[in-house]
């Protein structure tokens, strides 16, 4: 049976797939429509189960606001060739418009939608996997909902999208902490915010640091005594790599591996307690203040103008401007 145009462009409308592929499919099938799709449904299947070891590094990320509900959505791919296709954006986009429309909550929600030629998003993608012949799947889908919402595409490159919400109306504010969020990548919006379990991972790295700095503080005293250059014994192999160059004599090596030894058990023992707690809390200190949205170093205010936090420079937008919420997500392993 002869293959019309107008079954290819029915299949391709009804499946996403190619006009190559819809047409293949149905001199394969016949003209059947109803198995051409089912053919095409069937290589996607194949081609996600052969390649589900693969890793989705590359996609395209977009981000919306309608109606008092933003989303954003990532369609993840294996390279950067099928990422950039405009089917592929398209698609992409077709989906956050689903789940904005059904103000979906969660990514089950939205794999569950059902698209314009009837199938699930989940099978579409699915689908899609088989045209491309890579693995594809959906992820970093975050809302927010509310007034006051503005959002962000790094560059309009699709890999990087933030969502920034704020206390009250004010466009360019939104969209600079938007771009702030993009640019420094807080994890939390205030140190109230951030989990406890992050708090006490990052004290725990903090006092291990601090106890191991002191320690390595009063091996370096004691080998500069000795006459040793620290430099060249700071580690057991450099220790003997610069020995088999001639910087070291082996007398200075093994003194040194024995101070080295003898010094840090001892240091080691004698820390003081409170010295470390309170280098300890310096450091956490540090990490809210570059990791915490509100308090970050605004980086797009005016030029020259003094270094302030997110919060300060918020208000001095508007009296009581605040960030209320933000997502972020970037294809990118930062």
């Amino acid at each position: 049976m002869a293959v019309t145009i107008e079954d290819i462009k029915k299949l391709r409308a009804m499946t996403g797939a190619g006009m190559k592929d819809c047409k293949k499919a149905l001199a394969e099938a016949d003209g059947d429509i109803n198995k051409a799709v089912e053919l095409v449904r069937e290589r996607g299947l194949a081609i996600a189960a052969k390649r589900s070891d693969r890793t989705t590094s590359n996609g395209c990320v977009l981000v919306k606001n309608a109606n008092g509900f933003a989303a954003m959505i990532a369609l993840k791919c294996e390279t950067d060739f099928v990422a950039n296709g405009a089917d592929y954006i398209a698609l992409t986009q077709e989906i956050l418009d689903l789940a904005i429309a059904a103000k979906a909550q969660t990514l089950d929600d939205v794999k569950a939608l059902k698209t314009k030629g009837g199938i699930t998003v989940e099978e579409a993608v699915t689908r899609r996997s088989g045209v491309v012949g890579e693995k594809m799947e959906l992820d970093g889908y975050n809302v927010l909902e509310g007034a006051n919402i503005s959002v962000y595409d790094h560059m309009r490159k699709h890999t990087l999208a933030t969502m920034v919400q704020l206390s009250d109306a004010n466009d360019e504010a939104g969209y600079k902490v938007a771009m702030q969020v993009a640019a420094m990548k807080p994890v939390a919006l205030d140190e109230a915010s951030v989990p406890q379990s992050v708090k006490d991972e990052e004290l725990r790295i903090a006092i291990e640091k601090t106890k191991e700095e002191q320690v390595e503080r009063q091996v370096n005293i004691a080998l500069k005594k000795a006459g040793i250059n620290t430099n060249l014994v700071d580690s057991d192999d450099h220790i003997a790599s610069n020995v088999a160059k001639g910087w070291l004599t082996q007398e200075d090596a093994d003194k040194a591996q024995q101070i080295r030894k003898e010094v840090s058990e001892t240091a080691a023992a004698n820390l003081k307690e409170q010295m470390i707690q309170n280098i300890a809390k310096g450091r956490m200190a540090k990490f809210f203040k570059e990791n915490c949205l509100v308090d970050q170093e605004f980086q797009f205010g005016d030029e020259g103008a003094a270094k302030e936090s997110v919060s300060q420079w918020l208000n001095k937008q508007q009296k009581g401007l605040k960030v209320v919420a933000f997502k972020r997500f970037s294809l990118s392993a930062d």
